[in-house]
């Protein structure tokens, strides 16, 4: 129970400019969240926001203007892929002359008559429900009634249908990498005196952004306090709260570089990895899962390739040789390296191509079409690639040329053609196939040596086992009649390919004979009361046999009367007779015989009546079906003491392996066209393009991915180094220099800073394509390093803050919210890579940490695990695509399909119900609260301490106070709630609500 109160207290710490900021959702944002059926409306005009057209400056031109608007809407029916319906091919202004069918299409200086322009008007054409928009309409029919004029000289064909305009080609994110001038800007004297840029501008970053501020009327805000900027530091490279000691450290330290040490340390900490090494994880589409199917199988070796991640960025590897790692590790060295026991460099080489392994893969499914699930992994692949190393969406053109883009659909089987080899569709190896083993020698001589063992034990419990089934048929036969016991043992005995008719049938006739078998053991062991009862029924029947027997001869010359009393007699047993047999057996008491007497008068019959009682016996005491079980675990237990093997998931293609790629008609792989080689983009081949090899001769592969990624790395590629800083200053402030991280292209968002992103893209490659330089870079500017207030000249001229004259103040992503939720509480574990933590749906159908357990009816049952493994950070739980984290899906863990180029940040009321009756959240304020108590006496000291850990700041004494009064009410209802309820634990209930409500707080949950 937690009072409005609290919440008042909390809202109250919480700066003002940080609650509006959740409010500044930009338009664009909302439009997509509350109506996204409109994004496809909306497709025409975003093409047209990408690159405005002034109607009134420039003539229009068929290049720049019109063919954008016929390749969106018309392309794919008229001219594309070889379908020109109609006979129409619109793709050049000489073929829309040359009309088709119905004749010419369009009539220069009279778009009254121009055919094309009436049936867009009319709704006719394009068919369906996306139609040429109002506004293109108007753009066609100036361009119409002005001459319907060209550029310049068009072509007489289209050679393989690649072609592209000068307007396309010249877009921005095509064109070199140029390292731009660093501003010369003076900081402003006369600026007022909280905007605190008198000082120098020292750092080339911030020279570009005040640059741009200036432009706009606009300055620096004020350089953040220390408790906020290490917070955010902390945050931003760890994804945690600093400790307590990093902040009086860093508050205490006078020193002009005391930032850039603390940066230093957080860099230098395996943290950092773990933190930046979920931020690409993201990108590559990391998953434990196949996805595609509902079954979901697992990936159970998938965490080597996330190891190699959070390595990587903790070792600072060059990213050009983390590109070139993920495309084509298992070719950066020779194959013959793998004969032996693999290096760690080797690996982590294979385990790099992982990111060629993320894409959801049902191949190895059933009941799935092989040859298009296999089709579908090599397309998600090809997205997850270029959307992380290009930045393009390339995936558009698997069906038909990119509707905005110059890429064609060739350009695209170009692409798939450096993958092919080792992702041939027709040639198609399932995941459990493309996994390296990781075992040493020394392994497996182990190995060897403990499966000999295993061997040994197995033979024992093989022959204990024969004996047992000897032991079972010896048993049954005793109870069957005596006159089928030989014929049942010989037809039992007889190998059933060679039994007769008669022996087949006979053991039909006693299944209890002829169901022995090794697989049936167990149920003879579980009914062996019963059967020891039968055996020593017929034991006792064959003992009245004898004792009659002998009576009657022991009778002599006796009449018939009383031996047929006699014979009536003897049929009951002993302890059964009535009155009147208890008075004939007395009369007749000399001449039975006892069964004390039948050793001396049938030492046979005795001796067989033994033979019953000790098999019963033993019948009764072998449990077969237990025996065999510990020795079965035995030879497990022997067998679990080898080393485990562990597999890497690879990405490798056969040697001398150079399958054809074909373009598939509408990207349909069962209507293949013409043959594809291997080749960059078009637009993307720069003056020293290298080419890309069909085979190359000097490695056992083609070398084709090999080739690629030091094309991509070759420091002349004009997207891979803008894409990544892009990446890596989104993730600093919220918001890259590009918004699309994914998208370069002309739907995607144009750059805020051009010159910067080029800077910083040069400059990347310049320090030797080091991330941790690039993170120095950008965290010890002024431009990081200000305040997020916002001020009335901000919302006027900026409300989205491109121009970032404040920080943006951001919410913390899903991960990083449980991770201080854990940290907080003193529970997280530290604990570096390893296999993943298991996730599992409880009683109530969410998903939570723990292991599977289910009931008799294979229903989950049981709730959150308490193991050391539900401690550890979030970077290790699970990724299972059918089952997200509940915890972590509320705050917007992004879904995996086939990757996730940026994450989205909502705020819905659901999050707000999460905080406040989640078990996990609850769970988190009751042991802090318990920490607390535990480390004081002090009430107020208390709340000290959780204020400091939450917030990374100090109390002020008017929010101590109330926190305390709220604390002394809680105990109160508490008490009143519950009178059996000790006052300790009251108190513990009343710390805990005001530790969730800390918490819960927009202090706790976004970053300054």
């Amino acid at each position: 129970m937690i009072d409005v109160i609290m919440f008042e207290v909390v809202l109250r710490s919480v700066p003002t400019h940080q609650i509006r900021s959740m409010n500044s959702v930009p338009f664009s944002r909302l439009v997509h969240a509350v109506i996204g059926t409109t994004l496809v409306l909306l497709s025409s005009l975003n093409s047209l926001a990408a690159e405005p057209v002034e109607l009134t400056e420039e003539p229009l031109s068929f290049e720049k203007h019109i063919r954008p608007i016929l390749k969106a809407h018309c392309f794919h029916c008229h001219g594309e892929a070889g379908v020109v319906e109609a006979g129409l091919d619109l793709r050049l202004r000489h073929w829309l002359m040359r009309g088709g069918e119905s004749g010419e299409a369009i009539v220069p200086g009279d778009a009254s008559k121009s055919l094309l322009l009436e049936r867009m008007e009319s709704g006719e054409m394009p068919p369906g429900d996306e139609q040429v928009s109002l506004e293109e309409q108007a753009i066609i029919k100036e361009w119409l009634n002005a001459g319907a004029i060209t550029a310049r000289p068009e072509p007489e064909n289209l050679d393989g249908g690649d072609y592209f305009t000068q307007e396309e080609l010249s877009y921005w994110a095509f064109q070199p990498i140029r390292r731009p001038a660093v501003p010369n800007v003076i900081a402003d004297p006369s600026a007022e005196p909280q905007s605190g840029t008198a000082s120098l501008i020292n750092n080339e970053i911030d020279a570009f952004i005040l640059r741009r501020l200036r432009e706009h009327q606009l300055d620096f805000s004020s350089k953040a306090d220390r408790h906020t900027l290490i917070r955010r530091l902390a945050f931003d490279l760890w994804g945690l709260p600093p400790t307590d000691q990093m902040i009086s450290s860093y508050i205490d330290d006078s020193r002009p570089n005391a930032t850039a040490r603390l940066v230093d340390r957080l860099l230098a900490a395996p943290e950092y990895g773990e933190r930046w090494g979920r931020h690409w994880l993201d990108v590559a589409g990391y998953a434990d899962s196949d996805g595609y199917t509902e079954k979901d199988i697992e990936r159970e070796f998938a965490y080597f390739y996330r190891d190699y991640v959070t390595e990587s960025w903790n070792h600072d590897k060059p990213f050009d040789q983390f590109v070139c790692e993920q495309l084509a590790g298992d070719e950066m060295s020779d194959a013959s390296a793998e004969e032996g026991d693999l290096s760690v460099e080797r690996i982590s080489q294979l385990a790099a191509t992982g990111f060629l392994r993320m894409a959801p893969d049902g191949t190895s499914a059933g009941g799935v079409d092989r040859a298009e699930a296999a089709n579908q992994n090599i397309a998600d692949t090809i997205q997850i690639m270029s959307s992380a190393f290009l930045g393009l969406t390339v995936g558009c053109a698997r069906c038909h040329d990119h509707r905005y883009d110059p890429i064609s659909q060739a350009d695209y089987y170009r692409l798939r053609a450096i993958f092919e080899p080792a992702l041939d569709w027709k040639q198609w190896k399932t995941p459990t196939q493309r996994r390296v083993s990781l075992y040493t020698q020394s392994d497996r001589e182990t190995r060897a040596g403990v499966e000999k063992k295993a061997k040994a034990a197995e033979e024992d419990r093989s022959k204990r086992q024969s004996e047992h089934i000897a032991r079972t048929l010896y048993e049954e036969l005793l109870v069957v009649p005596d006159d089928k016991r030989a014929s049942l043992k010989e037809a039992y005995e007889t190998a059933k390919a060679k039994r007769t008719a008669e022996q087949t049938a006979l053991l039909e006739e006693f299944p209890s004979i002829g169901n022995i078998s090794s697989g049936s053991l167990y149920l003879y062991a579980e009914q062996r009361a019963r059967r020891a009862g039968d055996i020593e029924r017929v034991a006792n029947e064959k003992q009245r046999e004898f004792i009659l027997s002998a009576s009657l001869e022991r009778a002599g010359d006796l009449d018939e009367s009383k031996l047929a009393n006699l014979r009536e007699l003897l049929q009951v047993d002993p302890s059964e007779w009535n009155e009147e047999q208890k008075a004939l057996g007395e009369e007749l008491g000399e001449i039975i015989v006892s069964v004390e007497e039948l050793e001396k008068v049938n030492p046979e019959g005795f001796a067989k009546l033994q033979e019953y009682r000790k098999a019963a016996a033993t019948c009764r005491s072998t449990d077969a079906k237990t025996e065999l079980a510990k020795m079965l675990d035995q030879v497990k237990e022997i067998r679990a003491s080898a080393p485990k093997e562990h597999f890497v998931r690879v990405l490798q293609e056969p040697s001398g392996h150079v399958p054809k790629t074909h373009l598939f008609i509408r990207g349909d792989h069962q209507q293949p066209d013409r043959e594809m080689e291997p080749s960059e983009l078009t637009v993307l081949r720069s003056g020293d393009y290298s080419v890309i090899p069909q085979d190359n001769e000097s490695l056992p592969t083609t070398g084709r991915r090999l080739a690629y990624a030091k094309s991509l790395t070759n420091g002349q590629h004009p997207l891979l180094a803008r894409v990544i800083v892009n990446r890596v200053w989104m993730h600093h402030f919220g918001r890259g220099l590009v918004a699309t991280p994914g998208d370069f292209g002309r739907l995607g968002a144009s750059p805020t800073h051009p010159e910067l992103l080029d800077w910083l893209a040069g400059e990347f490659m310049r320090s030797g394509w080091s991330i941790k330089r690039l993170h120095r870079l950008i965290l010890l500017s002024r431009t990081y390093q200000q305040t997020s207030i916002r001020r009335e000249t901000l919302e006027q001229r900026d409300p989205d803050n491109l121009w970032l004259a404040r920080m943006s103040v951001r919410r913390l992503e899903a991960e990083a919210f449980r991770d201080t939720m854990l940290w907080v509480s003193g529970e997280l574990v530290s604990e570096l890579n390893g296999p993943p933590v298991s996730v599992k749906e409880d009683a109530v159908g969410q998903i939570v940490v723990g292991k599977e357990m289910l009931d008799g009816e294979r229903k989950p049952k049981g709730g959150d695990t308490d193991w050391k493994g539900a401690y550890r950070r979030s970077l290790y739980v699970q990724v299972r695509r059918s089952r997200p984290l509940a915890v972590l899906e509320s705050f917007d863990l992004p879904t995996i399909a086939p990757n996730c180029e940026s994450r989205v940040d909502s705020n819905v009321a659901t999050q707000s119900l999460m905080m406040m009756n989640s078990e996990f959240v609850i769970k988190r304020s009751e042991r802090l609260a318990e920490q607390l108590i535990k480390l004081t006496d002090d009430p107020k000291q208390r709340l000290v301490i959780a204020w400091e850990r939450c917030f990374a700041k100090p109390i002020d004494s008017q929010t101590l106070e109330s926190l305390s009064e709220f604390v002394e009410q809680q105990a109160k209802v508490f008490a009143e709630e519950d009178g059996k309820r000790e006052a300790g634990e009251n108190e513990t209930l009343a710390l805990a609500s005001a530790c969730q409500a800390m918490m819960s707080s927009n202090a706790f949950l976004y970053i300054d």
